[in-house]
């Protein structure tokens, strides 16, 4: 403790409160989940990118939500494993890696919202406009939303990234169980207000544009649906959307839960157990819902599941 006394790039994560008897059981639970979660997402990357069938703009656009939730999982579960079987008083980290696991995280929130909302765009050409949709939806246009999509969050973290590195620190806690841009200008004794408006600024900016955009393009769906009276259209945004739709108000409501609950400072350990299971609910649900409710996926699994199984049988 006297090195970390003295060495003052390194910050103490408080991180989850479990007791001994518990430790076991919550690791291998984490520990089986980020298995789950890795192997399910990564499994429908390379289905998707396999089938020709499956090289569609839905499920291509698709393939930047699954990306991002194994990025997510795999800066914060493997980080949380660890800290679960250390002692509390070893639980600390370098100040670069705090940074750049603070930029990570916000990079993947951020990207959860914009990408589901550039698949959002997608739906709505498909239902609202679908002679016109394979016009619209080119590989050219799949790849200028991904880059929105992933160019615009990359923008909004680097800037309150900037803000915060360039701040003294007088404290050394970190009350969270990663770090997050929060966290660390609250390290500091100089005055934040820029970091504080910023950060309320953008989240703002973010989950109103995201919210505004999605439930505009599911009203106009609605409208088409109701105006339309085709049973098969209706069965079609069902299918394709049910799914985006869940996943997203899911999402939105664990990001307000986690907000409400910063404002409450008694309540830090349920703020972490919910960000614990946000970024252990979210990703393995895309991978059960989309792997099970869209009929093409569910298609290519059980014809490769044949495949295997007349392979064994030949053997």
């Amino acid at each position: 403790m006297e090195n970390l006394t003295l060495n003052e790039d390194l910050l103490i994560l408080e991180g989850l409160k479990v007791t001994s008897q518990f430790k076991t059981p919550a690791f291998i639970l984490l520990l089986l989940s980020f298995i789950f979660i890795i192997v399910s997402n990564m499994g429908l990357v390379v289905l998707i990118f396999r089938s020709r069938s499956l090289r569609q703009p839905m499920y291509l656009l698709f393939c930047n939500l699954v990306i991002n939730d194994i990025f997510g999982a795999a800066i914060i579960i493997p980080h949380v494993l660890k800290d679960i079987l250390i002692l509390h008083s070893e639980r600390h980290i370098h100040y670069i890696s705090c940074v750049v696991q603070s930029f990570c995280v916000h990079f993947h929130g951020i990207a959860s919202h914009t990408v589901l909302m550039v698949m959002a765009f997608d739906r709505y050409q498909a239902i609202c406009n679908p002679l016109r949709y394979t016009s619209i939806m080119t590989n050219r246009m799949v790849v200028k939303l991904s880059v929105v999509a992933w160019g615009s969050a990359f923008v909004m973290v680097v800037i309150p990234t900037g803000l915060t590195v360039r701040l003294s620190r007088c404290r050394r806690i970190i009350p969270n169980l990663f770090c997050d841009n929060a966290s660390l200008f609250n390290l500091s004794c100089e005055n934040i207000f820029i970091d504080n408006i910023y950060g309320l600024a953008y989240t703002v900016l973010l989950l109103s544009s995201s919210i505004g955009s999605v439930t505009l393009t599911y009203l106009k769906i609605a409208a088409v649906c109701v105006r339309s009276k085709s049973k098969s259209l209706n069965r079609k945004a069902l299918q394709t959307c049910a799914s985006h739709l869940a996943l997203y108000v899911l999402l939105v409501a664990l990001g307000f839960i986690v907000i409400i609950l910063h404002r409450f400072p008694q309540f830090s350990d349920h703020r972490k157990i919910v960000t614990v299971m946000g970024h252990i609910i979210i990703p393995a649900l895309n991978a059960v819902i989309y792997g099970v409710q869209i009929k093409e996926i569910r298609q290519t699994i059980k014809a490769l599941f044949h495949i295997h199984k007349l392979a064994l049988k030949g053997k």
